[in-house]
C-alpha cells in the first residue's frame, strides 16, 4: 500500500468514515433524507427564503381549515391573524404590509405572491386539541414571537410558572412539528411538480379560474 492511500486511510478512520477493518461505519443515506438535512441546515442557518417558502406554504395549506400535522396524537390546524408582511426574494428590496382579520387570505396578498413575494412574518393561531396558541413568526429564523398562551389551570404561582414553561416548550415543538412537515414536502419530489403549481393556482385566484374556464372553452371550440 502506497503513502498516500495509506494516509487517506488514516484520515477516514480519525473522521468516523470507517472502522477499523475498513468498512463504512455508517450506510450511504437515502437521497430524500439528505435533502430534507440540507433543508433543515439552510433553515437554522437562517435561510430567509426558506423561511418565507414555510410561511407561504403554511398560508396556503392553512386556508382549508384542516390539520396540518400530528403533534401528540392530536391534529394541529393553523389559521394568519391580522397583520401579514411580504417580501421579495432577492434582487430589489420590496416590501408589502396587509392588515385586517383575514388580510392574509385576501385576494391582494395571494396577487402579490403570484407576483414574486413571499410571507416573511405572520401572525398565528395554532389549535391543538382544545387549546389554541396565538404567535408572531418571523421567517428570518423562524423566530417566536409575542407569544399568547392558552388560559392557565393552575392555582399556585410556582405551579403556574411550571405551566407557562410546559406550554411554551409545546408551542415551540409544534412550530418545529411543521417544519419538519415542511421540509419533508419541500424535498420531496413532489414539491416542483404537483406543490409549487397548486400554489400558484392558488395565489391567482378568482383570475386563474377565470383564464382556466376561458381556456377550456377554446379548447372545447377548437374540438367542434
Amino acid at each position: 500500500m502506497g503513502k498516500r492511500e495509506q494516509a487517506r486511510e488514516e484520515a477516514a478512520f480519525m473522521r468516523g468514515d470507517v472502522g477499523v477493518d475498513g468498512a463504512a461505519t455508517e450506510e450511504k443515506q437515502d437521497e430524500a433524507e439528505v435533502e430534507r438535512g440540507k433543508a433543515r441546515e439552510a433553515l437554522l442557518r437562517g435561510k430567509a427564503y426558506l423561511g418565507r417558502e414555510f410561511l407561504t406554504w403554511l398560508l396556503w395549506r392553512s386556508e382549508e381549515g384542516e390539520p396540518l400535522a400530528q403533534f401528540d396524537k392530536a391534529g394541529l390546524t393553523v389559521l394568519f391573524l391580522g397583520r401579514v408582511v411580504l417580501k421579495g426574494v432577492s434582487g430589489d428590496v420590496t416590501e408589502l404590509s396587509a392588515r385586517g382579520s383575514m388580510a392574509p387570505y385576501s385576494e391582494q396578498v395571494k396577487h402579490s405572491l403570484d407576483r414574486g413575494l413571499l410571507v416573511h412574518q405572520a401572525r398565528l393561531r395554532i389549535t391543538h386539541g382544545e387549546r389554541a396558541f396565538e404567535v408572531t413568526v418571523d421567517a428570518e429564523f423562524l423566530d417566536i414571537r409575542a407569544a399568547k398562551l392558552p388560559e392557565l389551570m393552575s392555582e399556585e404561582e410556582d405551579s403556574r410558572l411550571d405551566e407557562r414553561l410546559y406550554l411554551s416548550e409545546q408551542l415551540s415543538a409544534m412550530i418545529h412539528t411543521l417544519v419538519e412537515t415542511f421540509i419533508a414536502v419541500r424535498a420531496g419530489r413532489a414539491w416542483n411538480k404537483q406543490v409549487v403549481p397548486a400554489m400558484k393556482e392558488w395565489m391567482r385566484g378568482e383570475e386563474g379560474t377565470r383564464k382556466q374556464t376561458a381556456l377550456q372553452r377554446a379548447a372545447h371550440v377548437r374540438k367542434r
